[in-house]
């Protein structure tokens, strides 16, 4: 659905409370993104009508959250929250409401968390409403709780990482008070489950705001209560010869500010975790100074997968990061790799995130972008040898000549594949010829060819 036909429903919906003698208005991150220029990716609205008189109203609901007064209302195919005037009370667990006691706007309004996300409009008298000071904190820049910070904080204590991502997103600063309370109550985000984290993670290490969103985090204590593995990097020196940037952390801040707009999600995810085993890995020559980090790559992997896990990302997601990250020191040997071994590299499954990693590893470091380039042409040169990718033969290829499974067989596969993959085997047949010529000479004699094969 296009922006203009999304606005447009809901201002449809807006305008159909309303005919109907209810107050509704647009409300929260969609009327903060209208405000600024934004264009919003979805819809909140806010009304007097109770969930039953919204649902007799429109065609299509779905009664996700009706005890707390919340329906969606679809519209061409889109699904459009609707929730009608609450202010909530008794919090007990730093998430849910004891109680959801149903109200008017301006209290609705202020019992949302940060003041540039209170702002109501009503697209069809096109009016701003504005009772908790929310419009001249957008112009200036700021986020700031709607009263008194611990409060807000104690309703939802995913609202400390909140404030943190919408100020990396938006570029905005954390009112002092306000981040004064995230900085004291950060080891409260524990509370929350590690869904909830990582969404908000995943919405903080995106591209164009990546790197403030780390640098934030780190700030606002945050930082060692999500990622202590990172926060360990603050202060993990490197060799200034191969990372005149500074700490590991420095690295990544500088990886993350280079982070391609269209970039894949798990990019972010593998700049951060490519170096997080240097700190325990971490050690001084006093000869000459140098600091190492010998098998970083390999440790680092390990607790890649451990933390991806802890967050509870999806397997295949973790597969790939891990991989990333356990392979990531291979690139800068790329230009002296034997042929085989180069193809190897490019034809692994997550080669294209790998790459794109080392991209940003050179430009967070020494800015050198030569072994990115040959592996970019590499890579290119090989797409137009897709006959390179399968193998010449399988086992069921060797047992038809009359080698028996086992051990035996699968070398002599693999001396097959490494001898394909550095050009000097190039056909089925030629492949075939010198397996039967390895066969004879350990003393077995090869099947005759049937007709066919």
């Amino acid at each position: 659905m296009s922006a203009r036909s999304l606005r447009d429903h809901a201002t449809d919906i807006v305008r159909r409370l309303q005919a109907a003698g209810f107050s509704a208005f647009w409300v929260g991150g969609c009327v903060r993104d209208f405000l600024l220029g934004r264009r919003p990716d979805d819809y909140d609205i806010v009304t007097s009508a109770l969930p039953e008189q919204i649902e007799l109203l429109f065609k299509r609901t779905i009664p996700v959250g009706r005890k707390f007064g919340v329906i969606v209302v679809v519209q061409s195919g889109h699904q459009f929250q609707v929730a009608t005037f609450r202010a909530e009370a008794d919090y007990r667990d730093g998430r849910h409401p004891g109680k959801v006691v149903f109200g008017d706007a301006q209290a609705d309004a202020r019992r949302r968390d940060f003041t540039v996300n209170g702002l109501f409009y009503d697209p069809v008298s096109q009016q701003l409403h504005d009772w908790v000071s929310g419009e001249p904190d957008l112009r200036a820049g700021i986020i700031r709780t709607i009263g008194l910070p611990a409060e807000r904080f104690a309703e939802d204590h995913l609202r400390l990482l909140r404030a943190v991502r919408l100020a990396a997103q938006l570029n905005f600063k954390i009112e002092p008070e306000t981040l004064a309370a995230v900085q004291e109550l950060a080891p409260k985000i524990r509370a929350i489950s590690a869904e909830r984290i990582r969404d908000e993670l995943l919405k903080l290490f995106r591209a164009p705001h990546a790197a403030r969103g780390l640098d934030l985090l780190q700030q606002s204590g945050l930082l060692a209560q999500v990622l202590p593995e990172i926060a360990a990097t603050v202060s993990c020196e490197q060799s200034p010869d191969f990372h005149p940037e500074g700490t590991v952390f420095a690295h990544l801040v500088l990886m993350l500010k280079q982070l391609p707009a269209d970039a894949d999600p798990l990019l972010a995810w593998a700049v951060l975790m490519h170096d997080v085993a240097k700190p325990l890995t971490a050690s001084r020559d006093h000869a000459t100074g140098s600091i190492h980090f010998y098998g970083h790559e390999r440790i680092g992997a390990d607790m890649a997968r451990e933390i991806l896990q802890r967050l509870r990302f999806p397997a295949r997601q973790t597969d790939s990061v891990e991989k990333a990250v356990r392979y990531h020191m291979q690139f800068k040997d790329a230009l002296e790799m034997r042929k085989a071994t180069l193809r190897r590299l490019l034809m692994r499954p997550t080669f294209p995130l790998e790459l794109q990693l080392h991209r940003l590893d050179c430009l967070g470091s020494h800015g050198r972008l030569d072994v990115f380039d040959f592996l970019v042409e590499q890579a290119k040169e090989l797409e137009q040898r897709p006959q390179i990718r399968p193998p010449l033969l399988k086992g069921d290829d060797l047992i038809a000549l009359g080698m028996k499974p086992g051990p035996a067989l699968g070398a002599l596969l693999a001396e097959i594949r490494e001898k394909q993959l550095q050009d000097e085997l190039t056909t089925k047949a030629k492949a075939r010829l010198w397996a039967k010529e390895q066969l004879a000479k350990s003393g077995i004699k090869p099947k005759p060819r049937r007709a066919g094969d």
